[in-house]
């Protein structure tokens, strides 16, 4: 089995005001990792080479394949010279699953929705995420991007890679996953979310990067009811988040904060008086 690691150390030249000179950068690893189902490859994406059970196992739910851990009779991860594959062998019952989210691509780490073969799968509709539960204090909220910094030592070291955290309703980041694509670390935190028994339920999905289409898919269909980010959500995104009752804050960063939808999980009174 070929290990595939996570940083290259690469020589380069910086260029200053006062002149250039010879540097070397961590660069993170990209690798094609295959999701294969029954023996048939239903997806090929670029990801960083860690963590691989926990991105399969999300992919797999965020994108209809399973819809919990029983569905999975077994699994492996295989490496080869040129790539990863991680292999499912599901449940009987899931085969006409698979069937119907067959995808054949390859998806770069800016695209989550690549190589989806209808707008119907791109734009499937989301359940709704029930009314009440939890919430959070406002202060809570505006140090949610701050927790999740320091739990990016991947970023520490390229610069390069973005996170997703999973934030209790104390404001403790209790796990956190890195990838080189956005969509691909919050499959890696579902992922391990569901493998632990971590019920997305009790808290925040935190994010590093802008709230794109299929973040909010994820994050619904994961079950999680609030979502946070430190960029800014697209239009669609938003009007998806309205409908699926998901509570979304941006723009979360230096101690503020946006909120775009279902402000009730986020106790704002309390933030005129901060």
């Amino acid at each position: 089995m070929r290990a595939h690691h996570l940083i290259q150390s690469v020589p380069g030249v910086t260029v200053r005001h006062e002149g250039m000179h010879d540097i070397r950068r961590s660069l993170p690893e990209e690798t094609p990792t295959a999701l294969v189902f029954d023996g048939t490859t239903a997806a090929v994406m670029m990801t960083s080479p860690s963590d691989v059970e926990d991105f399969a196992i999300g992919f797999a739910l965020t994108e209809g394949f399973i819809c919990n851990l029983e569905d999975v009779m077994d699994f492996e991860v295989v490496s080869h010279a040129h790539g990863i594959e991680a292999r499912f062998w599901l449940a009987p019952e899931r085969a006409e699953a698979v069937h119907q989210r067959r995808r054949n691509m390859l998806g770069p780490v800016g695209c989550g929705l690549c190589g989806i073969d209808s707008l119907e799968q791109a734009l499937r509709p989301l359940p709704v995420l029930p009314a009440g539960g939890l919430t959070f204090s406002c202060a809570t909220a505006r140090q949610a991007t701050d927790a999740l910094r320091v739990h990016q030592p991947l970023h520490d070291q390229t610069r390069a890679v973005h996170a997703a955290g999973f934030m209790d309703a104390s404001g403790m980041i209790v796990l956190a996953r890195e990838d080189v694509g956005r969509h691909n670390a919050l499959d890696k935190l579902i992922g391990a979310m569901l493998r632990r028994g971590i019920d997305p339920a009790t808290g925040a999905i935190v994010l590093t990067s802008r709230v794109s289409v299929e973040m909010v898919q994820k994050t619904v269909i994961a079950g999680c009811p609030v979502l946070i980010a430190v960029s800014a959500p697209t239009a669609h995104a938003l009007r998806l988040a309205e409908g699926a009752r998901l509570t979304l804050a941006a723009f979360a960063r230096g101690g503020s904060f946006d909120i775009y939808a279902h402000p009730e999980r986020i106790q704002t009174g309390a933030c005129h008086a901060a």
